[in-house]
């Protein structure tokens, strides 16, 4: 590479950061201040009494209610502070069936929001993502128990620390968050332009492919999709509200990625943090994957036989930078 390309590369680096980090800020800095100002009033606890008969449906204890409504709201750790603090004594398939439905509805403002800049349903997205992690958990509950399997006590091996209950302390620690997810942003779209330079990009995409079409996602959301998988929505799906703007991605494809990546995505670290409550991995990993990709590829073929102007009028509207 010459100087003149060297120049190239970083400027179309920095634009393409910034565009990713403003629209995605955009996004994050309003929703974190509404969901503090809900948990400031009491609303997170108000809906935990409400959602606490849904509990038994899933064979958890009415208390747990408070912890995934904490979840729906805030995000996961949040949710597994409630239920740290709790410490009510769960087997290893009740925590289990909880932490799969905190894994698969977890942080709906952010990530509902998120979901709607790339012209995908917010409605439809709420109803996918806590249907689908009511239906899981029903289905866990009823496996774990028809098996007797999972029964004995789970261990609780996270102790978080003590927490700066403070609006100095809580600003600082959203401003450490911000600035971290900026330097992701940042190393993450460096290494796509490396993996795309290197031909590695393609070579992901066409291994991923054949299984990517199975639930409908075209190969120009693959990487975006692999992208959320791995390391969350936020990342994920702040690529794809770039690429929805300027309109490379069929929307079709789109909604098909957000709805995988609503359903499914941190998938290394999220895990990690709820085998830290006692889950098993039968659930938080195999359960979810395959689960997700049913769900998904079911949603899709449906979707499939709508025609365009209604499915751009009910699913995923089109979107505009």
């Amino acid at each position: 590479m010459n100087l003149v390309a060297v120049t190239a590369f970083f400027k179309e680096l920095g634009q393409e950061i910034f565009a990713i980090a403003y629209g995605l800020f955009k996004i994050l800095i309003p929703t974190i201040l509404i969901i503090k100002a809900l948990n400031l009033v009491g609303a997170i606890d108000y809906l935990g009494v409400l959602l606490s008969p849904l509990m038994h449906f899933v064979g958890l204890p009415d208390l747990m209610g408070v912890v995934w409504a904490t979840t729906l709201v805030a995000g996961m750790v949040p949710g597994m502070l409630v239920y740290v603090d709790i410490a009510q004594p769960l087997s290893v398939a009740q925590v289990s069936v909880l932490s799969t439905m905190m894994l698969m509805a977890h942080a709906l403002p952010l990530e509902g929001a998120i979901a709607k800049k790339t012209g995908t349903s917010i409605w439809l997205t709420l109803v996918v993502r806590i249907g689908s992690s009511l239906l899981l958990g029903w289905l866990l509950f009823n496996i774990y128990s028809y098996g007797n399997w999972l029964q004995q006590p789970s261990t609780l091996a996270w102790q978080p620390d003590s927490q700066d209950d403070s609006i100095y302390g809580w600003l600082l620690g959203q401003g450490k968050n911000l600035l971290t997810i900026l330097l992701i942003i940042a190393a993450l779209a460096f290494s796509l332009k490396i993996l795309k330079l290197l031909g590695i990009e393609k070579l992901m995409v066409t291994l991923l492919q054949p299984t990517l079409r199975l639930i409908g996602i075209g190969h120009k959301a693959a990487t975006f999709t692999i992208v959320g998988i791995t390391l969350g929505l936020s990342y994920g799906g702040a690529l794809l509200i770039k690429e929805a703007q300027t309109g490379h991605i069929p929307p079709r494809d789109i909604f098909a990625s957000i709805l995988m990546l609503g359903l499914l995505h941190s998938i290394i670290e999220d895990t990690i943090l709820v085998l830290l409550l006692g889950a098993d991995l039968s659930a938080v990993l195999w359960g979810r994957i395959v689960f997700s990709f049913v769900i998904v590829a079911v949603v899709t073929r449906l979707t499939s036989r709508i025609n365009d102007s209604t499915f751009q009028r009910v699913f995923h509207k089109p979107v505009h930078g």
